[in-house]
């Protein structure tokens, strides 16, 4: 297979419209050349492969029988979404993916006419169509909204909620549930039973007309074809119910990559549909490309890669990641303790908990894509005398922080938050950034909350989470490699609310918070080579403050200067708070803060990412000049 494959279909498709003239003969061609394109331009890029190749045939499908952009074509996450960008008009820059100034890895507004909601998040993609469809009716835009949803993102509340409300309203809606059977890792719950149920083992004498009301959207020859497809299902006792009682005609299951079922389906759900309609397409992720489909992850994420072989192209290193010491010591901790547990939502691997769950499988838990539920069943778990450890993604455990306000702080519950992803992320961008976590759990009472300025303090900061028993406690650290920090052999519980001093001097103070504190001793050094006498502290807490340390560097400096890796409102916030409750400020004291800008960053890599944020070691160094008033032309 070459770098950028010959397809003469797909050559002649610039825009969804284009399709109007091929037939369905050249649509089943042209998603051939679309699943080649897609495998050439991840093997160049990396990003998220299998999920794209599960979808292909239904893009094609979707786009061909729909009106896009007038039509809503909403996905879920976005994962998925590359042959959508390769047939939308984006095709001549598809091997830009998830690079500076390139295409996003997830659909975006501002970037296509064809993306008429962003994601990156699962399970939004029901509420956006119902949105949509309700602005439709109330004289808004016209044309159809279509969810595009996977069995995985099915198991997260919000799309039960936006099922109900859109049965309710009965508004013409369609939602497609993309059935692979495995969201980022397998899902789990008795949703994806259900779902297994459905197309499994044939079970004649179980027949029922589960999607009577369905069936009834068809033509006579094909409804003859959906009964015998129906017969093919096991537990039709109940069938498609579960979405007809809210209030959805049923239409499934349908393959996802037979293009002779998929466009009569989608042709005449859309001739004949009044209300909302639930087609249900089992498809196969990784679909197409052998590698793929015979990893465990079915592709799921890539670096840039071999077409012929699949294999890899992965940067060496002997630096163990933040990830994976995070989950070596707590497994360590629970060896220790057997009231430790651990739960994730849906990212075993991602958080690293599969270590955990591989020692002590009764002892760790995933529950699905349900960051609410993971907190609040980490909340009960600690309410009954356990000690949990709830490992989220920055970017996702704001999905759940009404429960961390209501059932976790208000209580008192000593929940620890292992928050992943702290910081700039790279190539998935902002809707992966971990900017905000600081801000929303430090202005909670009772919250502890700490920042690993390397992999050996990660290590202690997982003791001092598993030895705190007084309430909820958080500890951050970023994605990738370490530092090269000497690992302790066991870590040791810090002293709640205490920084240290890594660097003694007399003018200038640069006080980290989190994994900036590497580039701050590069700029402290530069400083020092100007004879700027540098102090360097790291701070360890954004709650409590090292009050102390705090006042003392404030009031025998020129200058203090915060860094961290997170919006206003965070640990720089909270020491300026300090600092004016003290009248500090009174007495001269320059103080900045440095934080990330009050904008989202586009993708790009980690360090560009940091550059452009203003938080390099250069950048450090500049604040510190400006701030003592020393001009650096």
């Amino acid at each position: 297979m070459t770098d950028r494959p010959i397809t003469p279909i797909l050559d002649r498709v610039k825009i969804p419209a284009d399709m109007k003239r091929l037939t369905d003969r050249e649509l089943r061609q042209l998603a051939d050349d679309v699943r080649a394109e897609t495998i050439s331009a991840v093997s160049v890029t990396g990003g998220h492969l299998g999920a794209g190749l599960g979808v292909v045939e239904l893009t094609v499908a979707l786009h061909a029988v729909f009106d896009t952009p007038k039509d809503k074509l909403v996905w879920d996450v976005g994962h998925q979404c590359y042959p959508h960008k390769i047939l939308t008009g984006r095709r001549d820059r598809i091997r830009t993916l998830r690079t500076e100034g390139g295409l996003s890895g997830f659909t975006k507004r501002s970037e296509s006419e064809y993306d008429p909601f962003g994601a990156a998040h699962s399970s939004t993609s029901i509420s956006a169509s119902l949105g949509f469809a309700a602005a439709r009716d109330l004289g808004g835009q016209p044309g159809d909204a279509i969810a595009v949803i996977g069995d995985g993102s099915m198991s997260a509340g919000m799309a039960f909620e936006a099922m109900n409300n859109a049965g309710h309203l009965d508004k013409r809606l369609f939602v497609i549930l993309n059935d692979n059977e495995m969201s980022i890792a397998p899902p789990v719950g008795a949703l994806s039973a259900y779902l297994s149920r459905l197309y499994g083992n044939a079970s004649f004498h179980e027949l029922k007309a589960a999607a009577k009301g369905a069936v009834g959207l068809l033509p006579g020859p094909f409804q003859e074809g959906a009964r015998r497809a129906k017969e093919m299902l096991k537990g039709m006792a109940f069938g498609g119910t579960l979405f007809e009682e809210l209030g959805f005609s049923y239409i499934g299951p349908v393959d996802g990559h037979d293009l002779d079922a998929l466009l009569p389906v989608l042709r005449t759900v859309k001739a004949k549909a009044t209300g909302p309609v639930l087609i249900h397409v089992i498809t196969k992720k990784g679909k197409g490309y052998a590698p793929a489909e015979a990893a465990s992850d079915k592709g799921h994420a890539t670096a840039k890669f071999d077409v012929e072989t699949g294999v890899q192209a992965k940067t060496k290193s002997n630096l163990p990641s933040y990830t994976k010491v995070f989950a070596e010591a707590l497994v360590s901790e629970a060896e220790r303790d057997s009231r430790i547990v651990a739960v994730t939502a849906a990212m075993p691997d991602g958080t690293g908990l599969n270590l955990m769950a591989g020692r002590f499988p009764e002892r760790c838990f995933d529950v699905g894509i349900a960051e609410q539920h993971a907190v609040t069943f980490a909340a009960g778990m600690a309410a009954g005398g356990l000690k949990p450890f709830c490992a989220i993604y920055s970017t996702f455990l704001q999905r759940g922080y009404d429960q961390v306000v209501h059932d976790v702080a208000i209580q008192g519950l000593p929940v620890r938050f292992a928050i992943d992803r702290a910081g700039l992320v790279g190539a998935d961008g902002a809707t992966h950034a971990g900017s905000f976590d600081v801000g929303f759990l430090a202005n909670l009472p009772g919250f502890v909350v700490m920042a690993a300025a390397d992999e050996a303090e990660l290590v202690h900061m997982v003791a001092t989470a598993a030895a705190h028993d007084d309430g909820p406690i958080a500890f951050r650290y970023p994605r990738g490699e370490g530092t090269g920090a000497p690992l302790p052999l066991q870590g040791t519980p810090l002293e709640i609310g205490k920084g240290r001093v890594l660097r003694e001097g007399k003018r200038v103070a640069l006080l980290s918070f989190g994994t900036r504190l590497f580039e701050t001793e590069k700029a402290a050094e530069a400083l020092e080579a100007q004879d700027i006498s540098t102090t360097v502290a790291d701070a360890r807490f954004a709650k409590p403050l090292d009050r102390d340390l705090i006042l003392r560097l404030a009031r025998t400096h020129e200058a203090l200067i915060t860094i961290e890796e997170g919006a206003i409102g965070g640990f720089g916030s909270h020491v300026a708070q300090l600092l004016a409750d003290e009248g500090v400020f009174d007495h001269g004291l320059r103080f900045r803060s440095m934080v990330l800008p009050d904008t989202f960053i586009d993708q790009a890599s980690p360090a560009a990412m940091y550059h452009i944020a203003g938080l390099d070691a250069r950048q450090i160094e500049a604040k510190a000049l400006e701030a003592l008033g020393i001009s650096t032309l």
